[in-house]
């Protein structure tokens, strides 16, 4: 609100506001979970605790064709909520199997790494308030189960192979201490960090001016304006004058009109961000998202998320602040998207699911890449992007047809 009252209206202020604000504090504003989830894994690893893990759920893996030490790639991943398929990827290296350790390659991505937890703490708190806890863990529960099925699927069509038997040394007990567990979380948090005052930043820029370019033609706004003027024309001299006088206090006939003034606002700057680059785009992949309930700004949102899922909360935050008008009076973005009518709990789940299992970020892809092959990377952008948007699809037209919104 400081920055929207002191500086005048123009693209600095929506880059600032909009693209910056909206976008990377979004994501910052979940470092305090992100923390706590990092801190429980410190604690898992630093007792010895994981190895044994491994050791115990290999008659399980087994059944999915994976090989117990595939459990740490998972965990790493994400599987206790809160990793980065990153180093899952790169973990995947221990296996002997090369059939089994591609089957954990290729899965691994499935997990909710910390990447995906802002946008589940987001859409969880903002539809299901009442159940956050249960439904955190139920999601987290999902990824596994979806995991270890689409590995199964995987070993029994172009991966086949024998499984390879157990064989790991178990490291001793121990109890963590109380610095080591801190500088592994902060170490690991910090990394996040930095990524949202990078990555992140640069991304929420560059879809910032995706979302805000070409603008609308001069004839567009000269239309706009004038119906403004005509609005105000239209309108005694004092209440007119009351709106910049006194905005704190109202009275009933400037409350009017301020509203139908704002409504001219909202309007433009819908017609603007449908005008836009992204919403462009948005709208295309539109005709076929509809069938998963996603409308053009959420699609704005997915496809930044082919970068980095971070972007997904920054993104929707931009697409969300663009469209709306008083920004110092603005919502949480939570509450735009409650009171949006493109979105309500069915919407809400179908995105999750989708969110939990397309293609993973660049820097995953990438890793996949030289941990395999560009073949085996594309293989999973495809095979990913394609199984989530089919569940998506069954969880939104399932909630549609029983009326679960």
């Amino acid at each position: 609100s400081v920055i929207d009252k002191a500086m005048p209206a123009g693209p600095l202020k929506s880059l600032l506001i909009s693209g910056v604000i909206d976008g990377v504090g979004g994501v910052l504003g979940f470092v305090p979970l992100i923390m706590f989830m990092f801190f429980g894994i410190a604690v898992l690893e630093d007792s010895g605790y994981l190895a044994r893990v491994a050791y115990m759920m290999d008659r399980i893996f087994r059944i999915f064709g994976l090989h117990g030490s595939s459990v740490m790639p998972f965990i790493i991943s994400g599987g206790i909520a809160g990793g980065c398929a990153v180093p899952g990827v790169m973990a995947t290296r221990t296996l002997r199997s090369p059939k089994e350790r591609m089957a954990t390659l290729l899965t691994v991505p499935f997990m909710n790494c910390g990447a995906k937890l802002p946008v589940l703490a987001l859409l969880i708190g903002t539809f299901f308030s009442e159940n956050k806890a249960l439904l955190m863990f139920v999601f987290t529960m999902l990824a596994w189960i979806v995991a270890l099925f689409a590995a199964k699927f995987l070993r029994m069509t172009i991966l086949r192979g024998e499984p390879t038997p157990f064989v790991m040394e178990l490291p001793p007990y121990r109890i963590p201490t109380l610095k080591g567990l801190l500088i592994h979380t902060w170490e690991r948090t910090w990394q996040y960090i930095k990524k949202a005052g990078t990555i992140i930043l640069g991304i929420s820029i560059l879809l910032w001016a995706m979302m805000t370019y070409p603008g609308l033609s001069s004839e567009k706004l000269l239309s706009f304006e004038s119906e403004r003027n005509s609005i105000i024309a239209a309108s005694p001299a004092a209440i007119v004058n009351e709106l910049s006088t006194n905005p704190d206090s109202l009275s009933a006939e400037a409350v009017d009109l301020q509203a139908k003034l704002q409504m001219v606002d909202r309007a433009e700057s819908e017609q603007a961000l449908r005008s836009s680059f992204a919403g462009t785009a948005g709208r295309s992949l539109e005709a076929v998202s509809r069938f998963a309930g996603f409308d053009w700004r959420t699609n704005i949102a997915l496809v930044g998320g082919f970068a980095a899922k971070e972007v997904i909360v920054s993104t929707l935050g931009t697409a969300y602040s663009i469209g709306e008008v008083a920004l110092e009076k603005s919502d949480s973005l939570g509450k735009r998207l409650r009171r949006s009518q493109h979105w309500n709990k069915v919407i809400a789940v179908a995105a999750l699911v989708f969110i939990m299992f397309y293609a993973p970020c660049f820097v995953t892809v990438a890793c996949i890449a030289k941990e395999s092959s560009w073949g085996w990377a594309a293989f999973s952008m495809a095979f990913n992007t394609v199984f989530a948007f089919i569940l998506a699809v069954l969880v939104y037209q399932v909630g549609f047809f029983f009326n679960l919104g």
